[in-house]
């Protein structure tokens, strides 16, 4: 099917190009969310008569998302988890957690607008992009920790996923000790 592109979108063009996709990615992405139009006769001349509309408000929408964007680049946000002791989660952070934690953080972003690859399954600091408009990006820094504590130590670069060495030599003597002793019992047999 033939569109007529209403806002740039990735990987497919800008505004006013002529695009041919797949009828379901038109049926169900596009049109419904009035991204483009069916390329027919009528609408192209309707396209034509509404273009300076179009970039103007385009472009208003542009400079607003701009002025976000240079607030929210950079800016971090602590989500707090459960997390065993290899520092992976018992579950997950997505787009959702993100969308609710960056708006709690004073921000009005939807969770569409959140560009995750993958959701987050372990404890630390990870770059996330936000798109604002599709020709505005921000990078938000997401910091998922246990505790507030768990996250300052984060943020300062300190390592929580690892026990404490004392501890582990510790283990080890311990493990040492039994092994002995059994090595031991196993002669006496």
């Amino acid at each position: 099917m033939e569109v007529i592109l209403l806002e740039r979108i990735a990987r497919l063009g800008q505004m006013g190009d002529t695009v041919k996709v797949r009828d379901g990615f038109a049926r169900n992405f596009l049109l419904p969310r009035g991204k483009a139009l069916r390329a027919t006769k009528n609408n192209k001349e309707h396209f034509e008569k509404q273009r300076a509309q179009l970039e103007a408000r385009n472009l208003e929408r542009r400079k607003e998302a701009e002025a976000v964007g240079e607030k929210l680049n950079g800016q971090s946000f602590i989500v707090i988890r459960q997390a065993g002791e290899t520092a992976v989660l018992y579950g997950s952070v997505s787009t959702r957690d993100l969308s609710e934690t960056i708006t709690a953080g004073g921000f009005s972003i939807s969770r569409e607008q959140i560009a995750l690859n993958h959701p987050i399954k372990t404890l630390g600091l990870h770059e996330v992009p936000v798109t604002l408009h599709p020709e505005v990006e921000a990078k938000v820094t997401i910091n998922v920790a246990r505790s507030p504590e768990e996250a300052e130590r984060q943020t300062r670069g300190e390592s929580v996923s690892t026990r404490d060495e004392t501890n582990l030599d510790d283990l080890g003597l311990e493990v040492g000790a039994a092994l002995a002793e059994a090595a031991g019992d196993e002669e006496d047999i």
